[in-house]
């Protein structure tokens, strides 16, 4: 399960992921939590679009509420079938979401979990495929919100990420398009678990799992 990543400058996400339609504006962050609005790719226009979504997925039949259960994650393998995500994926609402890595917990021997971060290394910025809905409140004003598909972890992340094994859908270059904006049976094509010998990990500080504390550079720097 990932549960916080980081952002890169909006400038460089705009030219990584094609962005024709928008511009994102969002500050530099090494530690983006669920429920905050995050950087996401579209392309409702036949243009790749930037938007700002919420990230925890609120159904259009919510009302604008917030699930008990966790949405920020969302199962390939459920993402056809389960309530939350089913309507989203069979009307094609496709996004990704915009990273410069992301962390994931590694469970010790005797109980304890350090984070790791986790990069790309041979691109600074990726998508991650997502899911999004929009949700109208009782008030008449919308929100917008989204998930992150995860899939199977590869052998590296199984490794760092032992006691779920799962990875972010992180999307080959190549796969941006049939993601946004193929057909269905394209699009689930491209949800794979990303190639190990181009990632990297290593151990960080537990000051990533405390909001209170400065969200900087240092969060990131190996133990």
């Amino acid at each position: 399960m990932c549960g916080k990543y980081i952002l890169a400058q909006a400038a460089k996400a705009e030219r990584a992921m094609g962005i024709r339609r928008g511009r994102w504006e969002y500050p530099l962050s090494y530690r983006v939590l669920p429920t905050e609005q995050v950087p996401v790719a579209v392309a409702e226009s036949g243009e790749r679009e930037a938007a700002m979504m919420r990230w925890g997925l609120i159904p259009y039949w919510a009302y604008g509420v917030p699930l008990k259960a966790s949405t920020i994650n969302a199962t390939v393998e459920r993402i056809a079938s389960a309530p939350s995500y089913k309507d989203p994926w069979h009307r094609g609402q496709r996004c990704m979401l915009v990273m410069g890595g992301f962390y994931e917990p590694h469970v010790n021997a005797d109980g304890t979990r350090d984070p790791f971060f986790v990069q790309l290394a041979d691109r600074e910025v990726f998508g991650v495929a997502g899911l999004w809905d929009r949700s109208r409140r009782q008030d008449g004003s919308y929100v917008f919100s989204c998930t992150l598909i995860t899939v199977p972890a590869n052998r590296l992340l199984a490794e760092v990420h032992n006691g779920k094994q799962r990875m972010p859908a992180i999307l080959a270059e190549s796969d941006h398009e049939a993601w946004l904006s193929g057909a269905l049976q394209d699009a689930k094509a491209t949800l794979k678990s990303y190639p190990e010998e181009l990632m990297v990990a290593w151990k960080v500080s537990r000051r990533v799992n405390s909001p209170r504390l400065p969200n900087d550079a240092s969060l990131i720097e190996p133990l």
